[in-house]
């Protein structure tokens, strides 16, 4: 299901979105700020080095994709999912070899307007 913005968010904005809710145990929410600290440390904020990328007017409907080369991400999202399917909150795993028009890369992670934005790809 799309947002109130008409995007679909990804698991972690979903995981997010379900804290702010308030519908989290006290277990749960303590958990998930623990793995979202965790994976801040750890892994680049696609922000700090292209702090536009997300930004709707430039790049409407950015989102962030894994490499098939950072399988320890995908590791690390299945405690995430497991939290999202105790809450019965749905989710669709989506997989491609071409995300779109790439506006930040690094090592585990591209982030890329969709193909759908067709104004964006005319010359």
């Amino acid at each position: 299901m799309p947002n109130r913005r008409g995007t679909y968010p990804g698991v972690f904005a979903l995981a997010n979105g379900l804290a702010s809710s308030g519908r989290l145990t006290a277990a749960d929410a303590a958990w998930l700020r623990r793995a979202n600290d965790n994976a801040n440390a750890t892994y680049p904020n696609p922000t700090a080095a292209t702090p536009d990328c997300y930004d709707r007017a430039l790049n409407p409907g950015a989102r962030s994709w894994f490499r098939d080369s950072a399988e320890h991400l995908f590791v690390l999202t299945d405690p995430y999912l497991e939290l999202l399917d105790r809450y019965e909150v749905p989710w669709v795993e989506l997989r491609t070899s071409s995300p779109g028009r790439i506006v930040h890369e690094d090592d585990v992670q591209v982030v890329a307007i969709p193909w759908a934005h067709v104004d964006h790809w005319l010359p």
